[in-house]
């Protein structure tokens, strides 16, 4: 056989080997490592709604813990691996942002709220939310307020300067359930564990064991609003997931949920 010939067989092999090797994937289609977002308690239904589209669009994977804005804050002060951050106050993301540890070129505000009155879907309470009602008489004996830790749940802080504008404060400050996070709030008067609770209206919505009493005037407590920034630690295509999460699809969850947003 001659040199040419041998030539020739060999590449007539390599050509039939190169038609039944699999094409070579491309890059893009290779598994993308997952996104990790902490976002306060009160987003978990919509986010992880908004979650499953984005991974539903791109293939992508994102990964949530939720929690009270002031776990995550100094969760990701302490370390742990946050691409976005989704707070239900501005103090939170503030503290996250003095220690240098967002992007503060992507902080937005993103979302409203209301903040509710709420008792147990059984419950016949009637209460009027104006300055000095009778809060602490429709607890009844020994019933309890259940809401968010007034030192560090965002719900909380909300909850205590209302009820310190409206004047009753005092009569109720000493029959709290400090609650966690507001969702733990919103257990406790689903399961009948406190009489009334004070949570986010997005919340009340999502429990079919409550039911609105009542909504505290805007005027009588902070605006409720949820920034979102991505974290200085942030993997790669993190940028894509804050786009895809205040686009006009995530708009749309958030307001199936009772959020309003804000601006475009």
């Amino acid at each position: 056989m001659t040199v040419t010939t041998r030539r020739a067989i060999l590449g007539w092999l390599m050509a039939i080997a190169a038609t039944l090797m699999p094409a070579a994937t491309p890059a893009a289609a290779q598994p993308q490592p997952p996104l990790t977002v902490f976002a306060a308690a009160s987003l978990t239904n919509a986010l992880t709604e908004i979650g499953k589209a984005y991974t539903a669009k791109t293939g992508r994977p994102v990964r949530f813990s939720f929690a009270s804005s002031g776990v995550i804050a100094r969760q990701i002060e302490a370390g742990a691996k946050a691409d976005l951050f989704f707070s239900a106050d501005t103090e939170w993301m503030d503290y996250v942002q003095t220690r240098g540890l967002i992007d503060p070129s992507t902080r937005r505000d993103l979302l409203r709220g209301r903040l509710a009155l709420i008792a147990s879907a059984a419950s016949t309470v009637r209460l009027t939310i104006k300055p000095g009602f009778a809060l602490a008489a429709a607890l009844g004996p020994k019933g309890r307020l259940s809401t968010g830790d007034p030192d560090s749940v965002p719900a909380g802080r909300y909850a205590r300067a209302a009820l310190t504008n409206l004047g009753v404060w005092p009569t109720v400050a000493d029959r709290l359930v400090r609650a966690d996070n507001v969702r733990t709030a919103l257990t406790y008067v689903a399961h009948g564990e406190a009489p009334l609770g004070i949570v986010y209206e997005t919340d009340a919505a999502i429990e079919p064991g409550v039911r609105i009493v009542g909504f505290f005037p805007e005027a009588s407590h902070a605006p409720i609003v949820y920034p979102v920034a991505i974290t200085k630690s942030a993997v790669p295509g993190s940028a894509d997931f804050y786009r895809f999460a205040t686009g006009p699809a995530a708009r749309a969850i958030y307001a199936k949920y009772r959020f309003r947003p804000i601006g475009r």
